[in-house]
This record gives C-alpha cells, structure tokens and sequence, in this order.
C-alpha cells in the first residue's frame, strides 16, 4: 500500500497555448483538400453539446438515467483567416478583391496544437494535437470601430458545428465521432514515432503536400500498435 502524495515534483501539470493550425478545406464528396496554415490564431475552444440527462422514473424511484447524443463542436477565434478559409463562411471572389457574401459554405478539417507544461520543464513538458474534421462554421459579426488613442485589433471569432463519422474499428467499441487528441506527453517512443508519421502528413515535408487522413486512417494507425504489442500510454 502506497500513500498518495499531491504536488510532487514534475507532477504539477497545466495546458496552455494554441499553435500549429491548418485548414483543410473540403471537397464536395467528403474528402479533404490540401492543407493550408492559418496564421493569426488567438484561440481554439472545444464546444461539445449534449449528453443531457433524460430520467425515467418507476416504481416510485429514479429507475433509469438516459443521455442525449452528444455532438461536438469548435469555437475559432482569429486575427486574420486565409484565403482558402472564404468559401467555408460563405464568401466567393469572383475576380480578385471583390468578393460576394451569403454563398453556400464548405465545410472543413481543422487540426491545432495546445502546449502541456510542468512545474519543471514549463511549456515544453510536451503537446497535444488536436484533429476535427467535417467543421462547419456559422455566422459572425464583425465590428469595425475607429482609430483611437487605445488602438484594438480587428477580431474575428466562429462557432462551428461537426458532423461526426464511424471510426470503423474491428472491434466497433468506438462510436461516431468528429475528433480525436493525440496526447504526446503519454505516448511511448513506438506511439511517438507514428505520431511523427502523422504531423509530416498534416504539416507537409518538403516532398508531399499537407493532407488529413480520415478519422478511420488515424484511428487504424495507433490501433495497430496494440495488435503489435505496442502502447499509446494515456
């Protein structure tokens, strides 16, 4: 038997920091183009929905708690947003600055990374990477103001919506969904290798242009590391 200890050294964890977006615009048959960095990025939000409690009541007690789906969902706030990004809130250039609003919106892939930190390493203890796929972005408003003595940027901010998708596994334990995290602080060194594999596919390298696998494609990748008797930790 072994006491628990709070706030050993090394154990004093903490997330900061978003890095690394790309956008992957998509296709009209569901896949994703080419990825394109997004620059100007202030904050990612994760905005899951639902999983609300539904009670069923019998025999004069609480019998049976039923869930809602639950659905998730991304918050994007930005100081700019690329070229690529127009057609995913519903603008379409039709010759080169000008650009005609309230057009139909494609939907997107977005993948980003948040620093994990220690007591002892700070902000580079290590990183997750974040993936969502199928995004689609609502309306915003955008404000403009004047120049004054207390100068702001201009900001922009999206609530997205996802559509979720079967990760189809062998075993089908996992239900549909829109995203996975990759956590590489507790990752062994075979995980870390794929999770390598992974960022020069979404990233790029200097012989391949930046891609997104599909949610089956990345699930099948760390899976197969337990049917080798390899370990994501976690």
């Amino acid at each position: 038997m072994s006491k628990l200890v709070w706030d050993k050294i090394g154990e004093r964890f903490y997330e900061t920091g978003v890095d690394h977006c790309v956008l992957f615009p998509e296709a009209s048959n569901g896949t994703t183009e080419n990825g394109v960095a997004w620059n100007g990025i202030t904050g990612i939000t994760e905005k899951p929905s639902g999983a609300e409690s539904n009670p069923v009541y019998a025999d004069n007690i609480k019998y049976l708690d039923l869930r809602s789906a639950e659905e998730y969902g991304v918050s994007i706030e930005a100081l700019a947003y690329p070229e690529a990004f127009k057609p995913c809130i519903g603008l379409k250039s039709i010759v080169p600055g000008v650009v005609v609003g309230q057009q139909s919106r494609k939907r997107f892939g977005l993948v980003w990374r948040s620093r994990v930190g220690n007591d002892t390493l700070g902000d580079d203890y290590g990183y997750k990477l974040h993936m969502a796929w199928h995004c689609g972005a609502g309306t915003a408003e955008i404000a403009y103001k004047t120049v004054n003595n207390n100068p702001e940027t201009q900001t922009f901010s999206w609530d997205c919506t996802c559509n979720t998708e079967d990760p189809d596994t062998e075993d089908g334990e996992l239900k549909a969904t829109a995203s996975v995290c990759l956590d590489e602080t507790t990752m062994d060194e075979e995980a870390k290798a794929v999770l390598k594999q992974l960022e020069n596919t979404l990233f790029g390298t200097e012989n391949a242009e930046p891609t997104m696998p599909t949610i089956q494609e990345v699930v099948a990748m760390f899976s197969a590391l337990v049917s080798t008797g390899g370990s994501t930790g976690g």
